[in-house]
């Protein structure tokens, strides 16, 4: 079955550099550097240097959605990555990541820790990497947090992509290639509720999403007349 997608950023809502913010672990007295480069309104690039030395091995650099967003997501199943290609992806691991709680800033200007749902992949090869909502695991200042509860999918306040040390794991430069991030759930090719008209995003490769499902139902009943 095709997917229906929600773009979240890309696709029909074009990457903007002025709608994500910087968060790295020189607020903690770090040296790590990540950017959001928008190099087309298709195609973001997550890139910059993770330090690993004047945090003893820990360490991070990440970006997230700026302000306060208002998602429900409570209809779809999960998220998906789309890496651009054609080159070969950096290898590394990475995690996306969501927020319900954003408190307000501390007396010093400096942002409170909460409880962040965590998903990680490694960018192997471009393509779509879905990451289910079972995959989202809470954290707290990159700990598991096993008594967090729940994620709210119904009010997801922050998105954002962190490359981390994961306690020593990797370290240096990095580069992801991002096509889109978008949410997603399973339609079948023809449906009852779907009016003949009615056009549904259905995901295509690397992110694509030309096709409908009225579109569908067209060209299969040209055929059928033909045989």
């Amino acid at each position: 079955m095709p997917d229906q997608i929600l773009y979240l950023y890309g696709g029909d809502r074009p990457w903007a550099s002025d709608t994500w913010v910087t968060s790295d672990d020189r607020v903690r007295g770090g040296a790590s550097q990540s950017y959001l480069t928008v190099e087309t309104p298709q195609h973001a690039r997550f890139h910059g240097h993770l330090d690993t030395t004047a945090l003893g091995g820990a360490g991070f650099a990440s970006q997230h959605s700026l302000g306060t967003l208002s998602l429900n997501l409570k209809d779809y199943e999960g998220i998906i990555v789309s890496i651009r290609g054609p080159d070969e992806a950096d290898g590394k691991k990475y995690a996306l990541t969501l927020k319900n709680e954003i408190l307000p800033p501390r007396g010093d200007g400096r942002e409170q820790s909460t409880v962040s749902w965590e998903a990680e992949f490694v960018a192997k090869k471009p393509g779509d990497v879905k990451l289910r909502w079972a995959d989202f695991k809470p954290t707290y200042r990159g700990r598991e947090k096993k008594d967090a509860g729940e994620l709210d999918l119904g009010d997801i306040k922050r998105v954002g992509l962190m490359m981390r040390s994961f306690f020593g794991e990797q370290e240096g430069d990095f580069e992801l290639h991002l096509f889109s991030i978008s949410a997603f759930k399973h339609v079948p090719y023809e449906t009852d509720s779907v009016d003949g008209d009615e056009k549904l995003h259905l995901k295509g490769p690397y992110g694509g999403s030309e096709e409908s499902v009225g579109k569908e139902k067209w060209w299969k009943s040209l055929l059928c007349g033909l045989v």
